[in-house]
């Protein structure tokens, strides 16, 4: 049995703003499963967390913790749920802000209380782990903290860490001044957190964990390089060995088109047919024309360049000359918003958007959508290509990160249609593809059964996290 604990911004049920959150709402509920392993998370409180879910909180002590020269109050609930033991930080003043979880102007204050509070609870709540496992920018002061300064401490020895890179694009980058008064890093160890003439609270993480790990094989290879790493080639070129890369996967119980309310009409791999029903119903709902034989593809995506949206406008016309529908849901840079709102004005009969971000909706999506397009420059790793799959939804995707490592072309036996490059034509090719094989409803049939067919449940990851632990603590 081993004992492990996750430190993070976010989780679903509690408090989600995208993947990360999906990742740590699913992943230690998995590992809580194998072997009876002690699994538990740290959270802040958050103001948006719900009253149902506060509700079933018990409050355990109330301490205070270091932020620089300064001392701020510290709540410590806990939650039991799903086999895993949740605690949750309480602090008003950072951790109330509405519905936005990041963003404030004092972030990087927010995530320091936060990432010291990890550490400093741990008496409070009796439970030195074998391994601390921290996530993204967010808690990458963890690691740093730990090696500098409470691994020192006789009852914290032993403890092992492990990093894992969501997304390197956001590392955490602040004013070296403020090492030592915000951050509690000790001045002689301000350089491993040093970058060029900042603060990098990322390649800190980098340098001291035990293990560094990131959402996907393929990207684990690619922010080796300089087109991916945002910076950070070299630092990680030099910590290789402690790096591997695990894919995520997505919890099949939360993303079940069996059981997802959002559908009219539920289906499994055992009732296939179904899925059309919710392709009428939202055609009907979208102002689309009704038509079961067109195929519809669907973007559900913030609307960003990475995502791949500057592919999809350079041959949006081309896109929709084809006989297909194009439903996209996201909110994102004002310019694609604006752009894509105007192109649905000189195609109402063939184009939706909304510019929302709308969990009910893109559950109808995913169950409606026969094509899911993902275009992405980079992409860690994407979840939106694997619930595509669990909706019998097949994925065109450019061959990057994640994308390459979980979905092949229909054409080698495959669950979706693939590109190599970043080129907007390239794209169409995939597309134009998708779209011919359509019209085979043979060939059809047999991909969908194929994505339904898809197994990117938390199993097989969470096998390989404990792979990478135990290497750790034996």
């Amino acid at each position: 049995m081993a004992k492990i604990l996750f430190t993070a911004s976010e989780a679903f049920p509690f408090a989600v703003s995208g993947g990360l959150g999906d990742v740590i709402g699913a992943l230690p509920k998995t590992l809580a499963k194998i072997e009876d392993n002690d699994i538990r998370v740290i959270l802040p409180l958050y103001g948006k967390v719900s009253p149902e879910l506060r509700g079933e909180m018990e409050f355990l002590k109330s301490i205070s913790v270091p932020v620089g020269w300064r001392n701020q109050y510290c709540g410590i609930f806990r939650l039991n749920k799903d086999g895993v033991t949740w605690y949750f930080i309480d602090n008003e003043y950072y951790f109330k802000r509405g519905s936005r979880l990041y963003g404030d102007y004092d972030d990087g204050e927010r995530f320091a209380f936060f990432s010291t509070a990890c550490l400093e609870i741990l008496p409070h709540v009796g439970f030195y782990p074998d391994v601390i496992h921290a996530h993204d920018w967010h808690t990458a002061l963890v690691p740093i903290l730990y090696r500098t300064k409470y691994s020192m401490l006789p009852e914290y020895k032993g403890i092992k860490t492990v990093f894992t890179i969501h997304n390197i694009q956001y590392q955490g980058m602040f004013d070296l001044n403020r090492s030592g008064d915000l951050f509690n890093i000790p001045d002689q160890s301000a350089y491993l957190a040093e970058f060029n003439g900042g603060l990098n609270l990322m390649k800190g993480a980098v340098e001291t964990a035990d293990k560094v790990s990131t959402v996907s094989p393929t990207y684990a290879e690619e922010i080796l390089y300089a087109y991916y790493a945002h910076g950070l080639e070299g630092i990680l070129s030099r910590n290789k060995g402690k790096l591997t890369g695990i894919l995520n996967g997505i919890d099949t119980v939360r993303y079940d088109p069996a059981t997802d309310k959002a559908l009219s009409h539920p289906f499994s791999r055992r009732t296939p047919a179904q899925k059309v029903k919710n392709k009428l119903d939202l055609q009907k709902d979208l102002g689309l024309p009704v038509d079961k034989d067109i195929p519809m593809i669907g973007i559900i995506s913030r609307l960003v360049s990475h995502k791949g949206l500057d592919l999809v406008l350079r041959v949006i016309h081309d896109i929709l000359n084809l006989p297909l529908q194009f439903v996209i849901l996201g909110t994102g840079d004002a310019e694609y918003e604006t752009a894509l709102t105007n192109i649905r004005e000189q195609y109402p009969d063939k184009m939706s958007v909304t510019i929302d971000f709308n969990s009910h909706l893109a559950s109808r999506i995913y169950g409606s959508a026969d094509i899911i397009l993902m275009p992405s420059q980079s992409e860690p790793c994407g979840l939106v290509q694997m619930v595509a799959c669990r909706y019998g939804a097949a994925p065109i995707i450019r061959r990057t990160g994640g994308l390459k490592d979980s979905v092949f072309d229909a054409s080698l036996g495959g669950n979706g249609f693939t590109f190599d490059n970043y080129n907007a034509h390239e794209m169409l090719a995939a597309i134009e593809r998708a779209v011919a094989l359509y019209k085979d409803k043979k060939a059809w049939k047999t991909l969908l059964v194929r994505t339904l067919d898809c197994d990117f449940s938390w199993d097989a990851s969470a096998v390989q996290y404990m792979e990478m632990y135990n290497e750790l603590i034996r």
